[in-house]
């Protein structure tokens, strides 16, 4: 036990002096504090601040494997060296913050006056947190670490195994099937084998022409979906030249490291999809300037042929606050589609071209109603549409798809993994009911689907409409045990047979309204 102090014994002259050295201690202290505080501003404002025991452990902690970039010039860790770290998780390179100080200590103005004049708000570092786009980190290369194929060369399928893969899920088509899959297999051999022996081989770039509705980009999806590689899908009517609104060109590889999550060697290899390409066609008889078509061809030739290129991480633009970092599309798949609407006419008028007079002539209607006329595209034909010679160079393999028929609708309907009657199916077998469909029904749900002629999309949109009353009714009774969809209720003429649990099948009337 300590012995206490009793103030009443000590007198007045003693208890002052005690006073005074406690305040003159807490003085010091203070003084201490302020002046190691200052130095360290010093120290930290000159870039040669070293992080402390405790910071040190945060950094470490907190390392995701992303690279820090300067807020003023956007170069990253690996290009500009060290980061100063500054409030706010701001980051600036030892050049930047040198040129501020020297712009500083130069200059004509005198800033310590600049708080007391009207008018200057002096900058808050705390508002810059706001000006600061999010998802702008690319992932750090480690040193000394070889590019390695996503796909190992041992483990590529052959391409009759895509083949069957993708038949799993696409019905007909089978020569677009066939040349994908042999594109891709040749493709990625390539890159297995980049670095082997002198011997380059050519990139594959792919240009499928379809109607709308034939499976472009369900063909597309499919196969990066087997393949497991990262897939962009990009659509060019919002690409222009640079300097225009809309989106640059690079930005279709922008788009592609964003789905490698900013993985630069993982993008590198990957498949960009260029949907719409037949709307970068050359405009006929313009007298302005195609910002939109020609220009975009000419700007996208060394996207497709492989260079390196700038690109935004995390925007569109390259104006916008996100660092730049450089991808090689040497070895990116290029995938372009588009509907070519009156391509049709000038395959005809390239096929009637003969002499109209005398026994070997043509008639004028002989390809009117030629359903695969499109299969006889030549590249003298696209370049008619407006596509540039130089752009379908670099797009070697050049392939078609069917329009749909009834067969083929009906396949489409019963047959794929996730085809649609599978869907609608599954969600009545919860309800423990079950959904049939007769032959009668799937055909008049072709019929009506040629009829509005958009292709497979058409299916969903009528498949829904006489589905809507069935989805409404069935929950209320739980006595029903199946549904068989018939032709006359997708005519309008009748209703679906509903079968009771345990009791014979019945037949309803269609509600009207």
């Amino acid at each position: 036990m300590s012995e206490e102090i009793n103030f009443n014994e000590i007198d007045g002259e003693e208890l002052d002096a005690m006073k005074q050295e406690a305040a003159s201690h807490k003085l010091e202290k203070e003084e201490q504090k302020e002046a190691s505080k200052a130095k360290e501003e010093v120290e930290k404002a000159q870039g040669e601040v070293e992080p402390t025991k405790k910071d040190t452990g945060k950094n470490e902690g907190t390392d995701d494997g992303y690279e820090k970039f300067c807020f003023i010039c956007r170069r990253p860790e690996s290009v500009a060296g060290k980061m100063i770290e500054l409030p706010n998780n701001i980051s600036v390179c030892s050049d930047c913050m040198q040129k501020s100080f020297d712009a500083m200590s130069s200059g004509q103005i005198d800033y310590s006056r600049l708080m007391n004049m009207p008018g200057v708000q002096i900058f808050n570092m705390s508002d810059m947190e706001q000006a600061i786009p999010k998802q702008q980190k690319v992932k750090k290369k480690k040193e000394g670490e070889e590019k390695t194929p996503l796909i190992d060369i041992r483990k590529i399928p052959a391409p009759h195994k895509i083949k069957a893969s993708l038949d799993e899920y696409v019905v007909g088509q089978e020569y677009a099937k066939k040349a994908m899959s042999v594109a891709v297999y040749n493709h990625y051999k390539r890159v297995a084998t980049d670095s082997m022996d002198d011997i380059e081989i050519e990139k594959s770039n792919m240009l499928m022409i379809g109607p709308t509705g034939s499976g472009k980009t369900y063909l597309v999806k499919t196969l990066a979906r087997i393949l497991d590689v990262p897939l962009a899908i990009t659509d060019a009517t919002s690409l222009t030249e640079a300097g225009y609104i809309g989106d640059d060109i690079e930005s279709v590889v922008s788009k592609l490291l964003a789905a490698a999550d900013n993985d630069v060697e993982k993008a590198e290899q990957g498949i960009i999809f260029i949907d719409e390409i037949d709307k970068i066609a050359k405009k006929k008889n313009s007298s302005q300037r195609d910002v939109s078509g020609e220009s975009v061809q000419q700007g996208m030739l060394k996207l497709l042929e492989g260079s390196d290129v700038e690109v935004p991480v995390g925007a569109n633009s390259k104006n916008a606050m996100v660092p730049l970092t450089t991808v090689n599309t040497k070895n990116i798949l290029f995938i372009c589609g588009g509907a070519f609407p009156d391509l049709e006419g000038i395959i005809k008028e390239r096929l009637t071209k003969q002499a109209s007079i005398g026994f070997g002539a043509d008639l004028k209607d002989k390809y009117d109603h030629d359903k695969t006329i499109l299969s006889k595209v030549t590249v003298e034909d696209l370049r008619n549409f407006g596509m540039i010679p130089e752009f379908l160079g670099r797009l070697p393999i050049i392939f078609t798809l069917q329009g749909m028929n009834e067969e083929m609708l009906i396949q489409i309907l019963k047959e794929p993994k996730n085809a649609i009657l599978k869907q609608y199916q599954k969600l009545l077998a919860l309800d423990e009911v079950k959904l049939e469909f007769d032959d009668g029904a799937l055909s008049a749900i072709a019929e009506k689907a040629i009829k509005k002629d958009t292709g497979a999309r058409a299916l969903r949109a009528i498949i829904e409409e006489f589905m809507l009353d069935i989805m409404y009714e069935i929950p209320k009774d739980d006595n029903i045990g199946q549904v068989t969809i018939t032709r006359a209720y997708i005519e309008g003429t009748g209703g679906p047979i509903i079968s009771l649990r345990g009791q014979e099948v019945q037949q309803i009337e269609q509600k009207n309204g």
